[in-house]
């Protein structure tokens, strides 16, 4: 038992806070954090800069394990670069959407992501941290929000980059990846058996951490 490291896991749909609320988690603990997003996210930065073709999976794959990512004050830094913007373009969640959706990468970045855990312990948000990649998780959290209040919220963390985007567009395109992200064969976004569902369209932040705090 003495390699045993506690994880809570943070899953939902784009939007929903899981970040944010893993942020200030982690913070208040003292644990590590794990944005599993954020790695995916720059594997498909990656992947549009090396200009790999999705149906490529083993060009995709070669690429992947050329690439270092860390979390380094609040940033993330893919291959010694700070791309904590670039990730977070329409364009770049487009692609990541799809190659999330590709079995061999998933697996190929299953283990990266469990590596995560170290003590004295680790928060992880995504999509399959307490369904796929984590299922033993002391404390698992689903967080959700409609499209409409996810569309706001991603509009709103654009604007405040100086980055362009269209409300409407946005919700429709939420709205789409949600259900390609539920309805892919491998690790379809849902929330594990034994996770608390926390809808945060009506909370702040603080309240959502007050209540995940509880939990505990």
């Amino acid at each position: 038992m003495s390699n045993y490291v506690p994880v809570i896991t943070i899953d939902g749909p784009a939007g929903a806070g899981k970040g944010t609320i893993a942020g200030l988690l982690a913070k208040r603990l003292g644990w590590h954090l794990l944005d599993s997003g954020a790695i995916y996210r720059a594997a498909a930065l990656e992947t549009m800069k090396q200009c790999v073709a999705l149906n490529d999976s083993q060009a995709i794959i070669d690429t992947l394990n050329k690439m270092d990512v860390c979390f380094i004050d609040g940033k993330v830094i893919a291959c010694g670069e700070d791309v904590s913007l670039a990730i977070r373009t329409p364009e770049c969640a487009g692609m990541t959407s799809k190659i999330a959706a590709i079995s061999v990468v998933r697996a190929a970045l299953l283990e990266r992501q469990r590596a995560f855990a170290a003590s004295p312990g680790l928060v992880a948000d995504g999509r399959d941290m307490g369904t796929v990649v984590f299922p033993d998780a002391k404390l698992k959290i689903f967080l959700t929000a409609s499209p409409e209040i996810r569309g706001e919220r991603r509009f709103k963390q654009l604007s405040e980059q100086g980055i362009s985007a269209n409300l409407a567009t946005l919700i429709d395109e939420i709205a789409a990846r949600d259900e390609r992200d539920a309805g892919r064969a491998v690790a379809p976004l849902r929330a594990a058996d034994d996770a608390i569902t926390i809808d945060s369209s009506r909370m702040t932040p603080q309240e959502v951490l007050e209540m995940i705090s509880s939990f505990l």
